[in-house]
């Protein structure tokens, strides 16, 4: 059975008997009886519907799919940029289409550093250039000080300073600031090091002024900031084991800060490879339209902040 993704509407109904799924070709193919196979299939001018000898149309919007080649984690890289690209829905960055309602800036920023890095910024831009609050007020609607980074290095992407949300965005500063650093509460907890990392990260891409210096304290969140400033930095443990299969992003990123050789626990011939597991804000009901198993078990998949962390840290040339 083919179904519309965000309505459940049945597109196309079979009698299947097996299926191959082949995630770093964008593929899928179908046995039914009589011998017959159904395909359908995804390329950059959109998705197809190989049956009976025809091809069908099904949806389209153009967009990148480079191949990689290469490189020694190639078919890794496609599947893991497909699980970034199926949820961005109507030019929004979600982390999951099927248990978030809206984008996190958070998120959202690691995936556009995705998008940028395959040509394909243009999925979101328009998303990006009507941003216009500082926060995005998702996680419990707690003005995050990160966000104010995300946003500004989001902005960077597609315009300059000149953008509406840059002039709002920093006459919110002070309500953060603490000497020459900013703090407040993000997940719940003060991430004094990733906040300012974030916010000196998004002011230099616009040629902003910066007059902030990251602080010289202990921050669990600091190894997750490892686009930058990462001589700035106090050990701290390691994410816990149950933290790391939660929410596997945070593994990934801590490996990246690190330089760390990551254990993969995702082959190219799993699908989904990405996952979060027990979020707060996350509506794990919207799963059902997969499988009741994700619903009772509080998974969402796949997951773009996994997927992107993924992808950057197999694509970096410094590792």
């Amino acid at each position: 059975m083919l179904l519309d993704a965000l309505t459940g509407e049945v597109v196309r109904n079979w009698h299947v008997i097996s299926e191959k799924i082949c995630p770093s070709e964008y593929s899928v193919e179908l046995m039914v009886p009589d011998g017959k196979s159904i395909v359908i299939t995804e390329d950059e001018k959109g998705v197809w519907l190989d049956e009976a000898g025809k091809r069908i149309y099904l949806s389209g919007g153009y967009l990148k799919l480079p191949s990689f080649e290469g490189h020694d984690q190639k078919h890794l890289l496609r599947a893991l940029h497909h699980e970034i690209l199926v949820n961005i829905i109507q030019g929004k960055p979600f982390p999951n289409i099927f248990v978030y309602s809206k984008p996190w800036y958070r998120d959202a920023a690691m995936m556009c550093m995705c998008l940028e890095k395959t040509g394909n910024l243009h999925l979101v831009s328009d998303w990006i250039l009507g941003l216009g609050e500082p926060f995005d007020l998702y996680n419990a609607g707690n003005c995050e000080p990160d966000n104010l980074g995300q946003a500004l290095y989001m902005i960077s992407l597609v315009s300059d300073s000149s953008h509406l949300l840059v002039g709002t965005i920093l006459r919110t500063i002070p309500r953060f600031r603490r000497a020459n650093y900013i703090i407040g509460m993000t997940d719940g907890t003060e991430h004094p090091v990733y906040q300012t990392k974030w916010l000196k990260f998004g002011l230099r891409r616009l040629f902003l002024d910066d007059p902030y210096e990251i602080p010289d304290v202990l921050d669990s969140y600091s190894s997750l900031f490892w686009m930058d400033y990462t001589q700035d930095f106090i050990d701290v443990p390691c994410f816990s084991k149950e933290a790391r299969e939660l929410y596997p992003y945070l593994g990934w990123a801590e490996a990246h800060f690190h330089n760390w050789t990551f254990e993969m626990t995702s082959t190219p011939d799993k699908y989904p490879l990405t996952w979060e597991a027990h979020a707060s804000e996350a509506r794990y009901e919207g799963m059902e339209r997969i499988s009741k198993e994700f619903v009772e078990q509080r998974i969402c998949t796949p997951h773009a902040w996994h997927a992107a962390e993924m992808f950057l840290y197999l694509l970096d040339p410094a590792r």
